[in-house]
Protein backbone atom coordinates (compact mmCIF):
# COMPACT_ATOMS: atom_id res chain seq x y z
CA UNK A 1 0.00 0.00 0.00
CA UNK A 2 1.65 3.42 -1.09
CA UNK A 3 0.65 5.54 2.00
CA UNK A 4 2.30 2.60 4.09
CA UNK A 5 5.45 2.47 2.09
CA UNK A 6 5.86 6.35 2.24
CA UNK A 7 5.58 6.29 6.19
CA UNK A 8 8.22 5.99 8.31
CA UNK A 9 7.15 5.30 12.14
CA UNK A 10 6.19 1.97 12.59
CA UNK A 11 3.60 2.89 15.12
CA UNK A 12 1.66 4.79 12.02
CA UNK A 13 2.28 1.92 9.94
CA UNK A 14 0.37 -0.40 11.90
CA UNK A 15 -2.33 2.37 12.92
CA UNK A 16 -2.68 3.22 9.00
CA UNK A 17 -3.22 -0.89 8.30
CA UNK A 18 -5.83 -1.12 10.95
CA UNK A 19 -7.53 1.97 9.35
CA UNK A 20 -7.62 0.89 5.99
CA UNK A 21 -8.43 -2.79 6.79
CA UNK A 22 -11.60 -1.29 9.03
CA UNK A 23 -13.12 1.36 7.21
CA UNK A 24 -11.48 0.86 3.42
CA UNK A 25 -10.94 4.11 1.87
CA UNK A 26 -12.42 6.38 4.44
CA UNK A 27 -13.91 8.98 2.89
CA UNK A 28 -15.89 11.00 5.28
CA UNK A 29 -15.99 15.09 5.98
CA UNK A 30 -15.76 15.28 9.14
CA UNK A 31 -24.20 33.40 17.53
CA UNK A 32 -22.71 33.59 19.82
CA UNK A 33 -19.96 35.21 21.16
CA UNK A 34 -16.28 33.66 21.18
CA UNK A 35 -15.12 32.50 24.22
CA UNK A 36 -11.69 31.38 25.31
CA UNK A 37 -10.76 29.78 28.52
CA UNK A 38 -7.47 30.46 30.43
CA UNK A 39 -5.95 26.94 31.68
CA UNK A 40 -4.25 25.96 34.75
CA UNK A 41 -2.23 23.01 33.35
CA UNK A 42 -4.36 21.09 31.12
CA UNK A 43 -8.37 22.60 32.93
CA UNK A 44 -9.85 25.48 32.25
CA UNK A 45 -9.94 27.95 35.44
CA UNK A 46 -12.03 30.80 34.86
CA UNK A 47 -12.79 33.60 31.58
CA UNK A 48 -9.75 34.71 30.82
CA UNK A 49 -8.59 33.82 27.56
CA UNK A 50 -9.24 34.72 23.82
CA UNK A 51 -12.60 35.50 21.31
CA UNK A 52 -12.55 35.81 17.63
CA UNK A 53 -15.38 37.12 15.69
CA UNK A 54 -16.14 37.66 11.83
CA UNK A 55 -19.10 39.24 10.02
CA UNK A 56 -20.37 38.02 6.99
CA UNK A 57 -17.95 36.61 4.46
CA UNK A 58 -15.08 38.58 6.62
CA UNK A 59 -11.39 36.65 7.71
CA UNK A 60 -12.33 35.65 11.59
CA UNK A 61 -10.25 38.21 13.61
CA UNK A 62 -9.27 38.21 17.56
CA UNK A 63 -11.06 40.68 19.42
CA UNK A 64 -8.89 40.80 22.97
CA UNK A 65 -5.89 39.26 24.05
CA UNK A 66 -4.89 36.26 26.40
CA UNK A 67 -4.02 37.44 29.40
CA UNK A 68 -3.98 34.05 32.08
CA UNK A 69 -0.47 34.21 33.65
CA UNK A 70 -1.37 30.36 34.38
CA UNK A 71 -2.26 28.86 31.39
CA UNK A 72 -0.69 26.36 28.66
CA UNK A 73 2.31 28.78 26.80
CA UNK A 74 4.67 27.20 24.65
CA UNK A 75 7.25 26.96 27.47
CA UNK A 76 4.89 25.03 29.96
CA UNK A 77 4.36 22.84 26.55
CA UNK A 78 8.10 22.25 26.01
CA UNK A 79 7.87 22.97 22.42
CA UNK A 80 10.79 25.69 21.60
CA UNK A 81 10.19 29.25 20.65
CA UNK A 82 9.41 30.29 17.18
CA UNK A 83 9.90 33.42 14.66
CA UNK A 84 7.06 33.31 12.52
CA UNK A 85 8.85 35.41 9.86
CA UNK A 86 10.59 32.47 8.18
CA UNK A 87 9.23 29.85 9.80
CA UNK A 88 7.79 26.33 8.06
CA UNK A 89 4.49 25.94 8.13
CA UNK A 90 2.81 22.63 7.35
CA UNK A 91 -1.02 22.58 6.80
CA UNK A 92 -2.77 19.28 6.61
CA UNK A 93 -5.77 19.93 4.27
CA UNK A 94 -9.02 17.07 5.04
CA UNK A 95 -10.40 17.53 1.51
CA UNK A 96 -10.02 18.39 -2.01
CA UNK A 97 -9.65 22.10 -2.70
CA UNK A 98 -12.50 21.24 -5.58
CA UNK A 99 -15.17 21.95 -2.84
CA UNK A 100 -15.72 25.84 -2.38
CA UNK A 101 -15.48 25.98 1.49
CA UNK A 102 -11.65 24.08 1.29
CA UNK A 103 -10.32 26.41 -1.29
CA UNK A 104 -11.07 29.12 0.60
CA UNK A 105 -9.28 27.72 3.58
CA UNK A 106 -6.40 26.97 1.88
CA UNK A 107 -5.76 30.16 0.27
CA UNK A 108 -6.14 31.80 3.84
CA UNK A 109 -3.72 30.03 4.93
CA UNK A 110 -1.21 30.33 2.25
CA UNK A 111 -1.97 34.26 2.35
CA UNK A 112 -0.91 34.64 5.66
CA UNK A 113 2.01 32.71 5.94
CA UNK A 114 2.98 34.72 3.18
CA UNK A 115 1.97 37.68 4.73
CA UNK A 116 3.55 36.75 7.99
CA UNK A 117 7.34 35.75 6.07
CA UNK A 118 6.24 32.47 6.59
CA UNK A 119 6.56 29.04 4.27
CA UNK A 120 3.29 27.55 3.66
CA UNK A 121 3.87 23.82 3.18
CA UNK A 122 0.16 22.26 2.32
CA UNK A 123 -1.16 18.70 1.53
CA UNK A 124 -4.33 17.04 1.20
CA UNK A 125 -5.49 14.24 2.52
CA UNK A 126 -8.74 13.88 -0.20
CA UNK A 127 -10.99 12.85 2.75
CA UNK A 128 -8.90 10.24 3.10
CA UNK A 129 -7.90 9.74 7.23
CA UNK A 130 -5.37 7.48 6.32
CA UNK A 131 -3.42 9.66 3.64
CA UNK A 132 -3.91 12.58 6.37
CA UNK A 133 -1.93 10.11 8.87
CA UNK A 134 0.62 9.74 6.53
CA UNK A 135 0.67 13.76 5.48
CA UNK A 136 1.48 14.67 8.95
CA UNK A 137 4.03 12.53 9.36
CA UNK A 138 5.80 13.38 6.08
CA UNK A 139 5.24 17.06 7.44
CA UNK A 140 6.94 16.00 10.49
CA UNK A 141 10.19 14.07 8.03
CA UNK A 142 10.35 17.57 6.50
CA UNK A 143 10.69 19.61 10.38
CA UNK A 144 7.98 22.03 10.11
CA UNK A 145 7.98 24.18 12.94
CA UNK A 146 4.30 23.96 13.42
CA UNK A 147 1.18 22.25 12.36
CA UNK A 148 -2.31 23.77 11.24
CA UNK A 149 -4.98 20.64 10.43
CA UNK A 150 -8.07 20.74 9.32
CA UNK A 151 -9.23 17.06 10.40
CA UNK A 152 -10.61 14.68 8.22
CA UNK A 153 -12.17 12.72 11.38
CA UNK A 154 -12.63 14.15 14.83
CA UNK A 155 -11.17 10.73 15.56
CA UNK A 156 -8.49 8.58 14.80
CA UNK A 157 -5.64 10.91 14.30
CA UNK A 158 -4.02 10.44 17.57
CA UNK A 159 -0.69 8.55 16.25
CA UNK A 160 -0.34 11.41 13.72
CA UNK A 161 -0.72 13.90 16.60
CA UNK A 162 1.16 11.74 19.14
CA UNK A 163 4.34 11.96 16.75
CA UNK A 164 4.17 15.49 16.40
CA UNK A 165 4.12 16.03 20.47
CA UNK A 166 7.06 13.45 20.55
CA UNK A 167 8.34 16.46 17.74
CA UNK A 168 7.90 19.10 20.16
CA UNK A 169 5.69 20.36 17.14
CA UNK A 170 2.65 22.36 18.52
CA UNK A 171 -0.54 21.65 16.41
CA UNK A 172 -3.60 23.98 15.62
CA UNK A 173 -6.67 22.31 14.81
CA UNK A 174 -9.05 24.46 12.57
CA UNK A 175 -12.66 23.63 11.40
CA UNK A 176 -13.26 20.54 13.26
CA UNK A 177 -12.45 19.41 16.36
CA UNK A 178 -10.43 16.15 17.31
CA UNK A 179 -11.11 14.23 20.33
CA UNK A 180 -7.62 13.88 21.38
CA UNK A 181 -5.86 15.16 24.46
CA UNK A 182 -5.73 19.16 24.73
CA UNK A 183 -2.55 20.42 25.81
CA UNK A 184 -0.65 17.49 24.67
CA UNK A 185 -2.30 16.51 21.39
CA UNK A 186 -2.90 19.89 20.23
CA UNK A 187 -2.88 23.64 21.51
CA UNK A 188 -6.12 24.96 20.09
CA UNK A 189 -8.85 24.26 18.28
CA UNK A 190 -10.76 27.73 15.74
CA UNK A 191 -13.61 27.15 14.31
CA UNK A 192 -16.96 27.61 14.76
CA UNK A 193 -19.89 26.90 17.57
CA UNK A 194 -21.74 24.12 15.05
CA UNK A 195 -24.54 23.12 17.39
CA UNK A 196 -25.28 27.06 17.18
CA UNK A 197 -25.00 26.77 13.48
CA UNK A 198 -28.06 24.06 13.94
CA UNK A 199 -30.62 26.51 16.10
CA UNK A 200 -30.08 29.45 13.81
CA UNK A 201 -30.44 27.42 10.91
CA UNK A 202 -33.64 26.23 12.48
CA UNK A 203 -34.52 29.72 13.49
CA UNK A 204 -33.78 30.63 10.04
CA UNK A 205 -36.23 28.04 8.59
CA UNK A 206 -38.84 28.83 11.00
CA UNK A 207 -38.83 32.24 9.45
CA UNK A 208 -39.61 31.63 6.07
CA UNK A 209 -42.11 29.37 7.01
CA UNK A 210 -44.14 30.64 9.24
CA UNK A 211 -42.95 28.03 12.19
CA UNK A 212 -45.05 25.42 10.33
CA UNK A 213 -43.52 23.20 8.13
CA UNK A 214 -42.57 19.41 6.86
CA UNK A 215 -38.95 19.16 7.01
CA UNK A 216 -36.15 16.95 5.03
CA UNK A 217 -32.72 16.93 6.93
CA UNK A 218 -29.87 15.89 5.05
CA UNK A 219 -27.17 15.10 7.38
CA UNK A 220 -23.39 15.02 6.79
CA UNK A 221 -20.94 12.46 7.48
CA UNK A 222 -21.01 10.78 10.24
CA UNK A 223 -18.02 10.55 12.59
CA UNK A 224 -16.94 14.33 13.18
CA UNK A 225 -18.57 16.64 15.51
CA UNK A 226 -19.73 19.01 12.54
CA UNK A 227 -22.43 16.95 11.65
CA UNK A 228 -23.49 16.05 15.46
CA UNK A 229 -23.03 19.21 16.00
CA UNK A 230 -25.49 20.85 13.00
CA UNK A 231 -27.86 17.91 13.76
CA UNK A 232 -28.64 17.92 17.28
CA UNK A 233 -28.61 22.40 16.97
CA UNK A 234 -31.26 22.59 14.53
CA UNK A 235 -33.59 18.95 15.90
CA UNK A 236 -33.52 20.38 19.41
CA UNK A 237 -34.69 23.99 18.36
CA UNK A 238 -36.94 22.93 16.69
CA UNK A 239 -38.22 20.38 19.70
CA UNK A 240 -38.18 23.49 21.86
CA UNK A 241 -39.40 26.58 19.79
CA UNK A 242 -41.61 25.20 16.70
CA UNK A 243 -43.90 22.60 17.62
CA UNK A 244 -45.70 22.94 13.96
CA UNK A 245 -42.36 22.23 12.49
CA UNK A 246 -42.00 18.34 11.79
CA UNK A 247 -38.81 16.74 10.99
CA UNK A 248 -40.39 14.23 8.92
CA UNK A 249 -37.64 12.53 7.87
CA UNK A 250 -33.07 12.22 8.72
CA UNK A 251 -30.68 11.12 6.55
CA UNK A 252 -27.12 11.53 5.43
CA UNK A 253 -26.13 12.97 1.85
CA UNK A 254 -22.37 13.10 2.61
CA UNK A 255 -21.81 16.90 2.33
CA UNK A 256 -22.12 16.41 -1.51
CA UNK A 257 -24.33 18.00 -4.29
CA UNK A 258 -24.84 14.86 -5.92
CA UNK A 259 -25.88 12.82 -2.68
CA UNK A 260 -27.88 15.75 -1.59
CA UNK A 261 -29.95 15.20 -5.04
CA UNK A 262 -30.43 11.42 -4.91
CA UNK A 263 -31.23 11.16 -1.45
CA UNK A 264 -34.09 13.97 -1.46
CA UNK A 265 -35.41 12.84 -4.73
CA UNK A 266 -35.96 9.73 -2.32
CA UNK A 267 -37.17 11.41 0.11
CA UNK A 268 -40.36 13.52 -2.27
CA UNK A 269 -41.03 10.25 -3.90
CA UNK A 270 -41.81 8.65 -0.09
CA UNK A 271 -42.59 11.56 1.54
CA UNK A 272 -44.80 14.07 -0.81
CA UNK A 273 -45.67 16.50 2.05
CA UNK A 274 -41.67 17.76 2.47
CA UNK A 275 -42.19 21.49 2.09
CA UNK A 276 -38.71 22.39 3.20
CA UNK A 277 -34.87 21.08 3.43
CA UNK A 278 -31.88 21.57 5.95
CA UNK A 279 -29.09 20.62 4.58
CA UNK A 280 -25.54 20.00 6.53
CA UNK A 281 -23.95 22.39 4.20
CA UNK A 282 -24.88 24.17 0.70
CA UNK A 283 -23.51 21.56 -1.67
CA UNK A 284 -26.14 18.89 0.08
CA UNK A 285 -28.67 21.73 -0.34
CA UNK A 286 -27.55 23.02 -3.79
CA UNK A 287 -28.43 19.50 -4.62
CA UNK A 288 -31.74 19.19 -3.01
CA UNK A 289 -32.46 22.30 -5.13
CA UNK A 290 -31.97 20.17 -8.02
CA UNK A 291 -33.99 17.39 -7.23
CA UNK A 292 -37.09 19.92 -6.54
CA UNK A 293 -36.96 21.13 -9.89
CA UNK A 294 -36.61 17.64 -11.36
CA UNK A 295 -39.87 17.06 -9.07
CA UNK A 296 -41.43 19.83 -10.92
CA UNK A 297 -41.42 21.72 -7.91
CA UNK A 298 -40.26 25.09 -7.39
CA UNK A 299 -37.48 25.53 -4.72
CA UNK A 300 -37.77 28.41 -2.45
CA UNK A 301 -41.53 28.62 -2.74
CA UNK A 302 -42.67 25.06 -2.52
CA UNK A 303 -40.31 23.58 -1.00
CA UNK A 304 -37.90 26.12 1.29
CA UNK A 305 -34.29 25.36 1.71
CA UNK A 306 -31.79 26.70 4.45
CA UNK A 307 -28.42 24.99 4.71
CA UNK A 308 -24.97 26.10 6.22
CA UNK A 309 -21.27 27.15 4.65
CA UNK A 310 -21.66 30.54 2.49
CA UNK A 311 -20.79 29.58 -0.85
CA UNK A 312 -21.59 31.87 -3.60
CA UNK A 313 -23.70 28.87 -5.65
CA UNK A 314 -25.82 29.39 -2.72
CA UNK A 315 -26.01 32.81 -1.66
CA UNK A 316 -26.70 33.37 -5.95
CA UNK A 317 -29.28 30.73 -5.29
CA UNK A 318 -31.43 33.16 -2.77
CA UNK A 319 -31.06 36.33 -5.12
CA UNK A 320 -32.80 34.04 -7.66
CA UNK A 321 -35.28 33.40 -5.53
CA UNK A 322 -34.15 29.57 -5.39
CA UNK A 323 -32.92 29.57 -1.82
CA UNK A 324 -34.46 30.86 2.04
CA UNK A 325 -31.17 30.99 3.64
CA UNK A 326 -27.56 30.38 5.04
CA UNK A 327 -25.95 30.65 7.70
CA UNK A 328 -22.74 31.25 7.08
CA UNK A 329 -19.49 28.93 8.56
CA UNK A 330 -16.58 31.33 7.44
CA UNK A 331 -13.21 29.02 6.45
CA UNK A 332 -11.02 32.15 6.57
CA UNK A 333 -8.95 30.78 9.30
CA UNK A 334 -5.53 32.25 8.18
CA UNK A 335 -5.47 35.33 9.81
CA UNK A 336 -6.38 34.02 13.28
CA UNK A 337 -4.15 31.16 13.04
CA UNK A 338 -1.07 33.43 12.93
CA UNK A 339 -2.41 35.68 15.42
CA UNK A 340 -3.39 32.81 17.60
CA UNK A 341 0.69 31.54 17.12
CA UNK A 342 1.91 35.52 17.80
CA UNK A 343 0.14 35.20 20.98
CA UNK A 344 1.18 31.71 21.71
CA UNK A 345 5.20 32.63 20.72
CA UNK A 346 4.65 35.77 23.01
CA UNK A 347 4.16 33.74 25.90
CA UNK A 348 0.60 34.19 26.66
CA UNK A 349 -1.50 31.32 27.64
CA UNK A 350 -3.89 29.77 24.45
CA UNK A 351 -7.21 28.70 24.43
CA UNK A 352 -8.83 25.39 24.21
CA UNK A 353 -11.29 26.70 21.91
CA UNK A 354 -11.31 29.75 20.03
CA UNK A 355 -15.09 30.23 18.50
CA UNK A 356 -15.58 32.70 15.66
CA UNK A 357 -19.42 34.32 15.43
CA UNK A 358 -20.72 33.60 11.78
CA UNK A 359 -22.83 35.63 9.66
CA UNK A 360 -26.27 35.04 7.67
CA UNK A 361 -27.28 35.37 4.26
CA UNK A 362 -30.97 36.19 4.02
CA UNK A 363 -33.34 37.00 0.93
CA UNK A 364 -33.07 40.50 2.60
CA UNK A 365 -29.37 40.35 2.58
CA UNK A 366 -28.38 38.04 -0.41
CA UNK A 367 -27.75 40.46 -3.00
CA UNK A 368 -25.80 42.92 -1.13
CA UNK A 369 -23.23 40.49 0.44
CA UNK A 370 -22.83 37.74 -2.32
CA UNK A 371 -19.52 39.77 -3.18
CA UNK A 372 -18.69 38.25 0.07
CA UNK A 373 -19.42 34.56 -0.40
CA UNK A 374 -16.73 32.23 -0.97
Amino acid sequence: MQVIRKTQDPRLKEEIMHISKKNGRTATLALGMAFALGMAGCTNSGEAGSSATTDTGKKAQAQSQVTSGDGRTYSKLGVPKVELKGAKIGFSQSEPDSAAFRAAETKSIKDAAKAAGATAVVTNANSELPKQISDIQELINQKVDILVVAPVNSDGLTPALEAAHKAKIPVITIDRKVTDTFCKDYVSFLGSDFKVQGQRAADALAKQTNSKANVAVLLGPSGNNVTDGRRDGFVNQVKAKYPNIKIVAQQTANASRDEGQKVTAQLLQTHPEINAVYAFNDESGLGAMAAIQEAGKKPGSDVKIVSIDGTRNAVQAIVDGKYNGVIESNPRFGDLVFETLKQFYDGKAIAENIIIKDGEYTPENAKSTLGQAF
